[in-house]
């Protein structure tokens, strides 16, 4: 009696998303938490010393998290109304932050009230941050002014209104403490020197602007409006270097990695895209369940914060490396392998008796049941849900293997309504695949053929039944559509063929032209 061989199961490749060192990169961090707010989380920014706290302002608070608590380590409140663009100082001392009755106060870390209070501001100050020289603040304000501020006395040094809309962003330089840049709803991004009068350099984003950066070299600005993220070189006089259309909804927020070669933008649209800076294609994504409103990235990207408009605060922290095995564990191991090993190279001589082992088959759950000719619970088996999630090519090879035996038929029929269902789940899930079409069509007639007279008895089959009818209508209709495409091209492709020069050649000597007919006539006469 032959032995009984397992089911072939076809290897198919691997669609999806290409595996790059990037892919690997930004996926290497745990599940995230998620820590609800009491609004919209609108600013998150982290302190540049260890332990790398951060500040989230969400409604009338700001809160300070630890890298791994889930609850604030301190609260600031003292806020009449919504709070705006709370943010740290390089030594991580203070923290500054706007508000919308327009006051800009500054807070000391270890204590609970306002430090310094900066009126000037009619409307809300949306806009905050800290000079690299650290005595100095920035503010820009929905009354379309930017002001700097001076912190030991509380007083404004200078005041700019070039904006004619609200100032939503702005950024300070890390190299030189006299510029800042701000960003507009008026669709202009401009750069001010604290040592001028005026502005020194004006860009035209053309949308509204939510967010602007400077790379760490500052030789470059990016901004980012609607649905676009533009990068200008500041060295060429503001020239545009580059425009990206990445984002379906409006780009909220930026940040850079930091190492800086990876650019970040968040949007409305649910979607955080990273950027290489070098060539500026979307290299990675990540995919959240609400808009986002902010984004920060801690040093050497171990923690990625996100705020969103459901008030929600998304935090994934980097998986920890993985301790690689010490030589002397790897050495003590050897011995072991080469005695597993030993012999297996040895050629036998011609006086040796050879004795083989016979190696016992280990067959899968739905081997054992096809080998004992029970095909309805062998098919229940390769559906079972870990194989029909991950691993669907194995239920379509049962499926085949039992219409190559003749019994698919009676595999299929007899089943109640939750294995029916879990049946057509399947087929709706992977009928329109190429790779399985010719077989789960030929099992979908099947299932019709035979759970036709019940077709009303069940308001869930009817409604997969509706779903699978309109699915593969759908599908039907993008074929029709494809061949249609295919027929312009191949109308292209053949008004495109280069044809060959039939035109008659002219006689040199009595300037007649003659075809090639006529010549071939001349040469045999």
């Amino acid at each position: 009696m032959a032995s009984y061989k397992p089911v072939a199961i076809l290897s198919y490749p691997k669609l999806g998303e290409k595996i790059t060192q990037d892919t690997l990169y930004w996926k290497n961090y745990k599940p995230p938490i998620q820590i609800k707010e009491f609004g919209a989380v609108t600013k998150v920014d982290f302190s540049s010393l260890s332990p790398y706290n951060y500040a989230v302002t969400a409604s009338t608070r700001i809160h300070i998290y630890g890298r791994y608590s889930q609850e604030p380590i301190k609260t600031f409140s003292r806020f009449k109304d919504t709070a705006y663009c709370g943010t740290f100082r390089d030594d991580g001392r203070l923290l500054v932050a706007g508000s919308e009755d327009g006051v800009v106060r500054l807070f000391d870390i270890g204590g609970k009230a306002a430090l310094r209070q900066f009126d000037g501001h009619s409307k809300a100050a949306h806009v905050v941050g800290f000079t690299s020289d650290k005595y100095r603040i920035v503010s820009g304000s929905d009354d379309y002014t930017s002001k700097l501020w001076d912190i030991p006395n509380a007083t404004e040094i200078v005041s700019y209104r070039e904006h004619t809309d609200y100032i939503r962003c702005g950024c300070t330089s890390k190299l030189n403490a006299d510029l800042f840049v701000t960003g507009s709803y008026d669709h202009t991004v401009k750069v001010f020197d604290a040592r001028t009068e005026r502005g020194v350099m004006s860009m035209e984003h053309g949308q509204p602007v939510e967010s602007v950066l400077l790379f760490p070299s500052e030789a470059l600005l990016v901004s980012a409006g609607g649905r676009f993220v533009k990068v200008w070189d500041l060295l060429k006089g503001g020239q545009l270097l580059v425009s990206l259309r990445n984002h379906h909804k409006t780009v909220t927020c930026l940040c850079l990695s930091s190492s800086g070669q990876r650019l970040l933008s968040g949007s409305l649209d649910r979607h955080v895209k990273i950027y290489s800076t070098t060539n500026y294609k979307v290299v990675h994504s990540f995919d959240y369940a609400a808009s986002i409103l902010s984004l920060a990235l801690a040093p050497e990207d171990e923690i990625i914060v996100v705020g969103m408009t459901n008030s929600v605060l998304n935090i994934r922290h980097r998986k920890p490396e993985e301790k690689k095995e010490s030589t002397s564990k790897r050495s003590r191991r050897r011995p072991a392998y080469r005695v597993f090993v030993k012999g297996k190279d040895y050629m036998p001589k011609q006086e040796d008796i050879f004795v083989s082992k016979p190696v016992k088959d280990h067959l899968k759950k739905y081997d054992k049941l096809l080998k004992g000719f029970q095909v309805s619970m062998a098919l229940d088996a390769a559906l079972e849900p870990h194989l029909r999630a991950k691993t669907p090519e194995v239920a379509v090879a049962v499926m085949q293997e039992l219409n190559r035996r003749g019994t698919l038929k009676n595999a299929l029929a007899g089943r109640d309504e939750r294995q029916l269902s879990v049946l057509l789940t399947f087929l709706l899930r992977n009928i329109i695949q190429p790779r399985f079409a010719p077989v789960l069509i030929h099992v979908a007639e099947l299932i019709l053929d035979i759970y036709l007279p019940i077709i009303g008895q069940s308001t869930i089959i009817d409604k997969q039944f509706l779903k699978l009818q309109e699915l593969l209508e759908n599908e039907m209709n993008y074929e029709q559509e494809l061949l249609e495409v295919l027929g312009m091209m191949d109308t292209l492709f053949a008004t495109m063929t280069v044809k060959k020069n039939t035109t008659t050649q002219k006689d040199p000597a009595g300037g007649i032209s003659r075809g090639p007919a006529q010549e071939q006539r001349n040469t045999t006469s």
